[in-house]
């Protein structure tokens, strides 16, 4: 499996944390070199290791903007 390298950009939030540490976050990450996406995952306390996620585009995060505020 190739390594898979990331950039925080820019963090924008904690939406919750576990009883361990892990804490699911709101964030722009640059995946393998490309333009940022926004990413919601869990991170180990020192961003050292991360569970699955989903990431956004800023259009598909517009669109959930308007679907959560219905």
């Amino acid at each position: 499996m190739a390594d898979i390298k990331y950039e925080i950009i820019e963090h924008i939030g904690v939406l919750s944390e576990s009883a361990k540490g892990w804490k699911k976050e709101l964030n722009r990450i640059s995946w393998n070199g490309n333009a940022p996406k926004y990413d919601i995952r869990e991170w180990a306390p020192e961003h050292e290791k991360m569970g699955k996620g989903i990431t956004l585009s800023e259009d598909e995060v517009q669109a959930l903007k308007k679907l959560l505020n219905k």
